[in-house]
């Protein structure tokens, strides 16, 4: 699974872009100050979005800049509500590799998202995620036993499951996995959330899921 370093102040747009590439199969890193966002350099990131103007002392020019200090390679898209030509040209002289204007939509971030992606690490190889016997394609959204017999799942239940695997030990409000698996805009009562984890406790026995009283669930 890539992982996508998103830096945006507003914290409101940061949540939404955030859900928006998770729910496209993403893992987001996200911070709102531009400090948080240096130290973190040289951790794993495939990717930045780098809003320029930043609330504090440290604007996107100055993360991009830290940035290529440690890698030449890594992908960076720029976001900004001003749309000067000069602003576009700087952005690519330091090394960005996409630029997009605000307001945008979630769609089209993705889009560009994916596009840069495919285009960078067109050579990577399928990720594949090993839990147990459970061998489970991410990119191919199939999980299979032991046995390698293909496990049938619905939408629900693998977006479920790769909450789980890519969260090991993480616990979860019945809450963030409504939020997660259906969606903020879901409207209805929280216990879907136990009849999904039971359908994927019985296809896949061996998932060690333990709820936690009065909360959610975990993953072990």
């Amino acid at each position: 699974m890539y992982t996508i370093c998103f830096v945006e102040d507003e914290i409101d747009l940061s949540n939404l872009i955030r859900t928006y590439l998770e729910r496209s199969g993403y893992q987001v890193v996200s911070f709102t100050k531009g400090r948080d966002a240096i130290d973190y350099i040289g951790k794993k990131a495939d990717l930045w979005i780098l809003d320029i103007m930043l609330g504090d002392d440290v604007n996107g020019y100055d993360i991009i800049k830290a940035i290529r200090e440690q890698d030449s390679n890594v992908p960076v898209i720029f976001t900004s509500a001003r749309d000067q030509d000069l602003d576009k040209i700087l952005g690519l002289e330091l090394g960005s590799d996409d630029y997009i204007t605000k307001p945008y939509s979630s769609k089209e971030l993705v889009l560009r998202v994916d596009k840069i992606l495919k285009r960078v690490y067109k050579d990577t190889p399928k990720q594949l995620i090993k839990y147990d016997d459970y061998t489970i394609d991410v990119d191919k959204r199939v999980a299979f036993d032991q046995k390698g017999k293909e496990i049938k799942l619905t939408t629900l239940e693998f977006d479920l499951l790769l909450l789980f695997v890519q969260n090991k030990n993480k616990c979860f409000s019945r809450e963030e996995i409504l939020d997660s698996v259906w969606g903020k805009d879901y409207f209805g009562t929280d216990r879907v959330v136990d009849d999904l984890v039971r359908r994927l406790r019985k296809k896949m026995p061996l998932l060690n899921v333990s709820a936690v009283y009065g909360y959610g669930y975990r993953l072990s």
